[in-house]
Parts: C-alpha cells; sequence; structure tokens
C-alpha cells in the first residue's frame, strides 16, 4: 500500500513499512538535520513533501492507504514538562493530522483505510487519561474505529522502549485487525519470568526475577523497594550519602538486562555511556525520570530518550572506565543499518543531531512487524 510520512523524523516509520513491502509517497518533517538525513537514506524525488504540517492542505496531499504519525511526544513523556495532548505546543500537532482528515472529507477526498500512530505508553496516562480519550474521540469523529497496544521495542531490538501503537480503521474499509502482533507463534510483547516471592507481603520489591527473561518496568522510586532480580545489582559505585541516600545513582547490575530509553541527548556531552553495563546519565546526579543506572554487556540499553546520555562501564583489572555509546550504535539500536546511517553522516549531519535523531526515532523493526499485518 501507499503511506504519507508525517512528522516523519529519519524516516523510522517509513523503513519499517518499506521493509514490509509498502511504499512512500510524502514525507512532511520541520527540522533542517532530520530532512537532510532522511533525504540522504532514501530516494524522494518526486515525492510530496512540506516542511510544517500547519501548512500544509489536505485536499493536496496525495492519496494514500496509510497516514503514519508520532506527532512530538514532548507535552505527554514522563520526561517533558507534561504540558498534555492540549495544552503542549508540539505534542497539539496531533490536530493538525485530524485537520487535514477533515478537509479531504469536506472536499469528497480519498481517506486513508489506515491511521497509524505511535506515542510515548505515558500518552495513555496523561492528563488522568483525557488525552488519550481526545485522540479516540478525535479519529472516531473522522470515521476511524481504533485499535491500540503497547509494545517494548526490547523484544526486537536490545532496548527497553515502551510505547503505544494505534491504528485507526476507516470504517468503510473493512480493514482487519492488526493486534497483537505475534512472532513465530509467540506474542510480541514479552514478560518478566518470575521464578518466585519470599515474602507473604504481596509487593514487588519481595518478587525474585529471572535474569535469563527481561527486567520488570523500575520506576523513580525502585531505591525504597528495590525489584529483586537474581543478583540484577552486583555494585553501587557511588557514596549515596552523599546524594540525599538514594543509591540508584550509583547502581550497577549484571548481565543479560536491557538498554536505557534513547533520548535526544543534546549537548553537554549527555551521550550514552557503557561499562559494559549501561548506564543512564552517568553524571547526572538527580533526574526525574530514572537516575543513573547500569547494566552489563550483552543486556539490552535502557529506552533511547531525547535528552538522555547512555553508556557502557568497562572493567580493567580492577578499575572502571566509561565510555560513551557511539551515534551509530545509537541508530542500531532503533533498528537503522549501518548504511543508514553512513548516508546521514556522509550528509554532512553532525553527531549532536545523530544522537538526537536517534533518540527521536521509532524503532524500526516493530513497523515493520506491524506493517506486515496491514
Amino acid at each position: 500500500m501507499k503511506f504519507i510520512d508525517f512528522f516523519a523524523g529519519i524516516g523510522g516509520f517509513r523503513k519499517g513499512l518499506e521493509l514490509a513491502g509498502h511504499k512512500c509517497v510524502g514525507f512532511i518533517e520541520w527540522d533542517k538535520y532530520a530532512r537532510k538525513s532522511y533525504q540522504a537514506i532514501y530516494d524522494t524525488k518526486g515525492e510530496f513533501t512540506a516542511t510544517d504540517v500547519k501548512d500544509v492542505c489536505g485536499v493536496d496531499l496525495p492519496k494514500a492507504d496509510i497516514w503514519t504519525f508520532g506527532s512530538p511526544c514532548t507535552d505527554i513523556s514522563i520526561a517533558g514538562k507534561q504540558k498534555g495532548l492540549v495544552n503542549g505546543k508540539q505534542s497539539s500537532m496531533f490536530f493538525e493530522v485530524i485537520r487535514c482528515l477533515q478537509e479531504r472529507t469536506k472536499n469528497k477526498k480519498t481517506l486513508p483505510k489506515y491511521l497509524f500512530m505511535e506515542n510515548v505508553k505515558a500518552l495513555l496516562s496523561s492528563n488522568g487519561g483525557r488525552d488519550f480519550g481526545r485522540v479516540l474521540i478525535e479519529m472516531d469523529k473522522v470515521g476511524y474505529d481504533v485499535e491500540w497496544s503497547v509494545i517494548n521495542s526490547s523484544d526486537v531490538v536490545p532496548q527497553n522502549r515502551e510505547r503505544v501503537y494505534i491504528i485507526g480503521h476507516l470504517r468503510a474499509a473493512s480493514t482487519r485487525k492488526v493486534f497483537p502482533i505475534t512472532r513465530q507463534g509467540k506474542r510480541i510483547t514479552q514478560r518478566p519470568k518470575v521464578l518466585g516471592n519470599y515474602s507473604d507481603k504481596r509487593h514487588q520489591s519481595n518478587i525474585v526475577y529471572s535474569n535469563e527473561g527481561i527486567s520488570p518496568t523500575l520506576t523513580a522510586t525502585d531505591y525504597k523497594r528495590p525489584v529483586k532480580v537474581m543478583v540484577k545489582q552486583v555494585e553501587n559505585i557511588k557514596d549515596t550519602s552523599s546524594f540525599g541516600g538514594n543509591p540508584q545513582t550509583g547502581r550497577v547490575y549484571d548481565p543479560k538486562g536491557l538498554s536505557p530509553t534513547l533520548n535526544t541527548m543534546q549537548g553537554g556531552g549527555r551521550e550514552p555511556k557503557i561499562i559494559v553495563k549501561p548506564v543512564l546519565t552517568p553524571d547526572r546526579i538527580n533526574k526525574r525520570q530514572n537516575g543513573r543506572r547500569f547494566k552489563n554487556a550483552e543486556e539490552p540499553e535502557f529506552t533511547l530518550t531525547a535528552q538522555d546520555k547512555h553508556g557502557v562501564l568497562i572493567e580493567k583489572e580492577n578499575n572502571i572506565a566509561i565510555r560513551k555509546l557511539t551515534p551509530k550504535e545509537c541508530w542500531r539500536l532503533q533498528g537503522f543499518s549501518d548504511e543508514d546511517f553512513e548516508k546521514a553522516k556522509s550528509a554532512g549531519v553532525s553527531n549532536s543531531q545523530l544522537y538526537k535523531q536517534a533518540g527521536n526515532a521509532v524503532t524500526v523493526p516493530v513497523i515493520k512487524e506491524i506493517g506486515l499485518k496491514l
């Protein structure tokens, strides 16, 4: 099928859908550096394109079966200021897509069979759940029935990145259900493997998880009731008493976990670090979302975000060294090929922008799996 790539970024939607056999007929992206990478990676000659969705008239868009959009999550994400879908300047771009659909309806133009939207998991709870309700209502008003699923990128790449994927089905098109997504007979979404509970008190802190599965979701208050994951936490490299007693600032974990969520990592050396254990924001003492975390080699990374740095600690004899994840490694964590990365880099895109673009992208293999079901 043909699709239009709204809020295109570096083309995570495009790459995944093309791998699933679909064809892009147009893209919209306002960031000049993201456009430079996008046009270096893909053959966009002859395609519809625009920089600002607010300047786009719905009737001018080419006919397409799918509209894809991951409207900016800045105002919804836990890492952002959480102004919400309506009040946030960036996340409210969702309504521009709805406007374009309304304009096509008014002018009796063909509507896409599918709306394919991705956003942070926090959309489900933002503004007391009213923001997600608004998404459903707006899609319903323009003629779409909606299904959704929360999928963790850790099922297809070594990065813990939970995102909600939303499919709008045009009522007149008789499209088929997409979720749940399955791979090799199993649901794509894995669950942490529980080994047992060593206490009568029913609380997450008393559950013991296998170190051969994925870790349960960690929260900002885990330090009060640490999750037990076999011998997951093996060391703490900081004197936590000087940081208000939060042991999370220096935790070191055993292998076989996930990478931190990549963010845009802009300025100040906030790129990912590795110890042979991925570490989230190693030089940042106070961070609202996750704080400092460490994991071993061969573990999946934390979720990539737009502002956190990630890395791996490398043990050398009795010393611990930290190095940044490279921009290429961050692109790999989102499922892009090295060829894609080299094309963007050769176009003159700086490392800081390459980091940012990785953090803002959607995970390509997840999009491919969904694209195969459309």
